[in-house]
């Protein structure tokens, strides 16, 4: 207790902002590479985005921003992009040319077994250089939201030869897992506008195991822990951090299970609804954080479908009589001569994995459900689904909620990727929605819950429903 007493007492003094801002986060020592970093290399992902950037970018509010691009007209409802590039150079200071970036940019489209957006970047028809300094981007279809998901980390664009980048930020120093990234003068300034240098603008980026991480801010050895999931949440309450430096994003996305195998008791929707009206979604996300959203339909809002949210039928059933009937659907498949039904659960490992689990495990086990639980590797007929949304369409919602899906639904997710107009569209999105409520092919929970510990010299850290927070715009927004 006294230990927890110090270390609370010792995190709720105001750091002084002096010196480099250190920002630790999960992933090993990264490289500016071509080749995109993994999903799971915060570190990495970070490091692309200010060392190099791609087309356009997000700011601290997770909104667009210029990146390469100064501006952009967007054109036959999102079927044309016309992006006029900046002037402005390379790390080494050579200018940065519309044909080499047309090049990187179809490399980049082209990684497709490494880029989680490739499944939303297929409408893309050509890129082409129309002058020195502007470049086109024609689509097949229309995407009047390309532009969130060309800011993402992993579209970022890094010449190949030299493996340098035209980001905000250049690597002045790497050792083992630390590397030390500084601020490029602004393009768009004149050079009597341009930001005297201090050294509080540069930052160390720490990439390390989420646990090191967390001490290391407990310890006020750095500035940021970053990219907090449920995984390691209990951990922040034993390290004693301060109310004030816990941050939690408004993160747009996907909680939920996944039926992963519909064979046995989840091969009928009405005992996968049972599932869904068996977990107590407040509870679960209470014993968490109060700040974490519970949730009950896939899509968060209409987005870009042509109706609301889509309900199913087991939600029509009072809160208050959820258990009684999930309880009354696995006696009668028991009455029908099945044996007890045994799931097994694929979670997140760590202590909170662990809460998760304890959390599911007695819900399910209160209907007559036997979970078992298993790595989030290991094979499952539940397995959890916990991703941030890259761009705010029903499209990428359907697609996580699929997996499999009946054809109902399969088949209107496949017309809404090829539709030719944004009407037809919004329709199909509404098709498949529907039909995957009806189908209960996916359980939604919550919206992820994503966290961050930040110092309060870091001014212009900002939540944002995108849960991202490029280092150069920690400590003090641009002019």
């Amino acid at each position: 207790m006294a230990l927890s007493l110090l270390l609370a007492t010792t995190a709720c003094e105001r750091r002084p902002d002096v010196g480099a801002v250190i920002v630790s986060a999960a992933g090993t020592a990264p490289r500016l590479s071509p080749v995109i970093p993994a999903p799971d290399d915060l570190a990495g992902l970070l490091l692309a985005d200010a060392a190099a950037q791609g087309l356009v970018r997000f700011d601290a509010a997770g909104q667009i921003e210029p990146g390469i691009a100064e501006r952009w007209i967007v054109t036959d409802e999102g079927r044309t992009y016309i992006f006029r590039l900046r002037e402005m150079t390379w790390t080494n200071g050579r200018p940065v040319r519309a044909a080499e970036i047309v090049t990187i940019l179809r490399s980049r489209l082209q990684q497709r077994a490494r880029n989680p957006l490739a499944d939303y970047l297929t409408a893309v028809d050509s890129v082409v250089e129309m002058t020195p300094q502007v470049i086109q981007v024609e689509l097949s279809r229309p995407r009047p939201d390309l532009l969130k998901l060309f800011a993402q980390p992993e579209m970022t664009l890094v010449d190949p030869a030299r493996a340098i980048g035209s980001g905000p930020m250049r690597i002045v120093r790497q050792a083992g897992n630390v590397t030390r990234l500084t601020p490029r003068p602004d393009p768009n300034r004149a050079a009597d506008e341009q930001h005297e240098p201090v050294p509080e603008d540069d930052v160390l980026l720490v990439a390390e195991r989420p646990a090191a991480g967390i001490a290391r801010f407990a310890e006020r050895k750095s500035d940021l822990f970053a990219g907090g999931r449920l995984s390691e949440w209990p951990l922040v309450a034993a390290a004693g951090v301060a109310q004030v430096n816990i941050r939690v994003d408004p993160a747009a996305g996907v909680f939920g299970l996944a039926v992963s195998r519909r064979e046995g008791f989840l091969a009928l929707p009405e005992n996968r609804a049972a599932i869904a009206m068996a977990i107590d979604r407040t509870a679960l996300t209470r014993s968490f954080s109060q700040d974490w959203r519970p949730a009950e339909d896939l899509l968060p809002a209409a987005l870009d479908s042509a109706a609301p949210p889509a309900h199913g039928a087991w939600q029509a059933v009072r809160p208050a009589d959820r258990v009684a009937t999930a309880q009354a659907r696995v006696s009668a498949w028991r009455e029908a001569g099945n044996p007890v039904p045994t799931l097994r659960l694929a979670l997140p490992g760590g202590s909170g994995g662990t809460l998760l689990w304890a959390r599911l495990a007695a819900d399910l086990f209160a209907i007559g459900v036997r979970p078992v639980r298993v790595s989030a590797t290991d094979d499952a007929d539940l397995r959890l689904v916990d991703l941030v949304a890259p761009y705010d369409s029903a499209r990428w919602y359907v697609d996580q909620a699929c997996r499999p899906c009946d054809e109902r639904a399969a088949v209107a997710i496949e017309a809404a990727r090829v539709a030719p107009t944004l009407a037809i569209r919004a329709r199909e999105l509404a098709a498949a929605d529907e039909a995957l409520a009806a189908d209960v092919a996916f359980i939604p929970l919550a919206r992820p819950f994503r966290w961050a510990l930040v110092a309060q010299r870091l001014r212009a850290w900002q939540p944002n429903d995108r849960a991202w927070h490029p280092l150069n715009l920690l400590r003090r927004a641009p002019n």
